[in-house]
């Protein structure tokens, strides 16, 4: 069995920055866990700007901050392991990996889970119906989009007003798709300022306030939605192809399951795994920070 001093969980903008920091630190063993096939998490298919400003004091694109903090993954003392996943955790310290090698056991003497967050999905809503093709998730969406260069649909309509949901309404536009709207069932647009203007106000998307989703409709692929007015109470039915939830994220702890759903003290969060961060600024700063503890931790130090 293989044996480190830290293991890391997650290859995105946290777990590199934890990673990186830990192994700064002095002599430490690290190893790097991420099931994709390249490093960033959910950076690269984020190929928008406003990234960095708080961090690198630049406007960059997802792509581009990642590409920073992977360049500074070369030459480091951090063992990464890509297209790997980690199946469980044990109290023992040890954890089961399964790879393009098969399976593999690591023991450790302390974790960081930078896994991130998951997509709340249309199932968190009391919505009826039938369940057709044609509902994504935003983050599933713009996968599909910006790195496989597929197109979801042609007549989309947005369910949530968070910054994710106005990047993908602006993205469907610049897709030559036709966004019926963004549609919130608060008074106000959940997403940035910026994003509001530079999304919605310069594409003229509507934003449809105090308004939800109620039913699904079509067999086999989506036809159309009904729409419930909260203010008035009054549905009407809008016909499209494509519905994109924006409905939040969750932190992804399910590997603490394994640990009796705790917290034990030689595992730490961090990133969105941690809770929810606005910008991956933050992120990385707070990593970086753990890291270096861990590291001093790990070295007998103070």
């Amino acid at each position: 069995m293989e044996k480190v001093d830290l293991l890391v969980v997650g290859g995105g903008a946290a777990g590199m920055s934890a990673a990186l920091a830990a192994a700064g630190a002095g002599p430490v063993s690290v190893l790097l866990v991420d099931r994709e096939e390249r490093l960033g998490g959910i950076l690269p298919q984020c190929i928008h700007q406003g990234f960095g400003l708080g961090y690198f004091h630049r406007d960059l694109t997802g792509p581009e901050y990642a590409g920073r903090i992977v360049a500074q993954m070369e030459g480091a003392a951090v063992s990464v392991r890509l297209n790997t996943t980690v199946l469980s955790l044990s109290q023992r310290r040890t954890a089961e990996l399964s790879g393009p090698g098969g399976y593999e056991p690591v023991a450790f003497r302390r974790l960081i889970l930078a896994t991130g967050c998951r997509e709340k999905t249309i199932g968190s809503l009391p919505v009826t119906g039938t369940r057709p093709a044609g509902v994504f998730t935003a983050g599933e969406a713009q996968r599909m989009i910006n790195l496989r260069h597929w197109r979801p649909g042609r007549k989309v309509l947005v369910l949530g007003s968070g910054d994710l949901g106005l990047i993908m309404a602006r993205r469907f536009v610049l897709e030559g798709c036709q966004v019926l709207g963004v549609v919130e069932q608060k008074g106000s647009c959940g997403g940035m300022v910026r994003n509001y203007r530079s999304c919605l106000l310069e594409h003229r998307i509507p934003l449809m306030t105090r308004t939800t989703v109620t039913r699904l409709h079509g067999e086999g692929r989506l036809t159309g939605v009904t729409l419930r007015h909260l203010d008035s109470g009054k549905e009407e039915q809008v016909a499209c192809d494509t519905l994109i939830t924006a409905l939040g994220l969750i932190p992804e702890r399910e590997l603490l399951a394994g640990l009796g759903g705790k917290l034990p003290g030689w595992a730490s969060l961090c990133g969105n795994c941690d809770y929810v961060h606005e910008i991956v600024d933050t992120v990385t700063a707070q990593a970086e920070e753990l890291g270096r503890q861990v590291g001093m931790e790990l070295l007998g130090k103070k």
